[in-house]
């Protein structure tokens, strides 16, 4: 049996959002969900309970940290973020990472 539909068959929504998103820049549909699931275990539960994951483009991960003071250990800790980035998701997915501070002032 053939997994791939016939030209008279729909395509499956969960595929035509893959392709449409990979065209964006954007990464495969669970990875961005794993990211944000795994997040204590990337960054640290004391990091991870300041900071949270906003999006993922074209390889650079945003995480969004609640105060600038979070900012510099995130920095330090960046290779290994991407480390176990790769670690979880394979090489390539998360090839950068990007800083933005929310205050909640």
């Amino acid at each position: 049996m053939n997994d791939r539909p016939s030209n008279d068959e729909p395509a499956r929504l969960r595929d035509t959002l893959a392709a449409v998103g990979a065209d964006l820049g954007l990464p495969a549909p669970d990875a961005l969900a794993a990211l944000a699931l795994g997040w204590p275990e990337l960054a640290g539960a004391e990091l991870a309970a300041h900071s949270r994951v906003g999006s993922l483009r074209e390889g650079v991960l945003t995480v969004v940290v609640d105060a600038p003071g979070w900012a510099t250990p995130l920095r330090y800790l960046q290779p290994k973020v991407l480390e176990r980035a790769a670690a979880a998701l394979g090489e390539g997915v998360v090839r950068g990472l990007r800083i933005r501070v929310e205050s909640s002032a």
